[in-house]
């Protein structure tokens, strides 16, 4: 199995380095488009988002949360209270904030590695300002289009939490608790910290948001055309491409949830060297994508 694996992987990166040969301009082309885009985009609207993670996590403003949210937490997703404050922000950040919050949350103690990995299948989610801005004022040109993906967005992630709670099963002795108020560590030495490493996990992204332009600009001529494959692979390229009206307003609920694959390489860096398995993180994205359907089919006949 693992020789079959090996020789797939060389075969696509074979493919991979004759496409670049074949294809160099464009490839430059995709790339310089996919910077202005982190530069542009990516880097103000997630960076501000990643130093408030790693302040919150570090300074027990997560911690807090918690605790105020630990009986709506515990009977909904069988987690402890201190998940709240990775779903919050992977609700209001955009993709990957609430997984690298969750990454965070249990490298700190705070969440054990089954509820953390269960937290990664409905906490890392779009952000309403891609959501409003791209998805309802570009591609649908209603107000009201982005608000009902926002609404159904969010609520299917709660949902696929509710479900993933009630079919995961716990491993025993792995429920955590909210750890006890700590003495705060130096705020300059805090705050130092949270801007380096937030700085460093933003280019890990863009890294990414680059090398997934350049990938999908060299399987333009064989890649299948539509908004499906393009979102199943690139999610902005996937909701850009829709046309506006009931069958685009669905298949961008879906895409949504699902995130696209640039996105999973994107948060399973975020994991990196925090012991948690994306199990049921690419459960959870499948099951969000499926439950945005029923409520885009109706929430389509109010918009169009």
């Amino acid at each position: 199995m693992e020789r079959i694996k090996n020789l797939l992987l060389s075969l696509l990166l074979a493919l991979f380095a004759a496409a670049l040969l074949l294809r160099p301009v464009a490839a430059a082309s995709a790339a310089r488009e996919a910077l202005a885009l982190c530069l542009k985009s990516v880097l103000p609207s997630l960076f501000p988002f990643f130093v408030l993670s790693s302040l919150l996590v570090a300074g027990g403003g997560a911690a807090a949360l918690g605790r105020a949210l630990e009986p709506m937490m515990r009977p909904l997703f069988r987690l402890g209270g201190a998940g709240a404050g990775a779903l919050v922000l992977g609700l209001v950040g955009g993709y990957p904030v609430g997984a690298r919050t969750a990454a965070e949350l249990h490298r700190r103690g705070a969440l054990s590695r089954s509820e953390a990995e269960r937290l990664l299948g409905f906490c890392n989610n779009a952000g309403p300002g891609f959501i409003l801005g791209v998805c309802g004022g570009t591609v649908f040109g209603d107000a009201r289009a982005g608000l009902y993906l926002c609404l159904i967005h969010a609520a299917a992630a709660l949902l696929a939490g509710v479900v993933l709670g009630r079919c995961v099963p716990s491993e025993p002795g792995t429920s955590s608790r909210l750890p006890p108020p700590k003495a705060p560590a130096g705020s300059a030495a805090v705050f130092t910290a949270a801007v380096r490493d937030s700085f460093a996990a933003v280019w890990s992204v863009c890294g990414f948001v680059v090398i997934f332009a350049v990938v999908l600009c060299l399987a333009e001529p064989v890649l299948p055309a539509g908004p499906l494959p393009l979102g199943f692979v690139e999610l902005t390229n996937g909701v850009l491409a829709l046309s506006p009206d009931c069958r685009g307003f669905v298949l961008c609920a879906a895409l949504l949830g699902w995130g696209g694959l640039s996105v999973h390489a994107q948060t399973l860096s975020v994991l990196e060297d925090s012991g948690l398995s994306p199990r049921w993180y690419f459960l959870g994205k499948l099951l969000q994508a499926a439950l945005s359907v029923p409520p885009a089919l109706l929430a389509a006949r109010r918009v169009f």
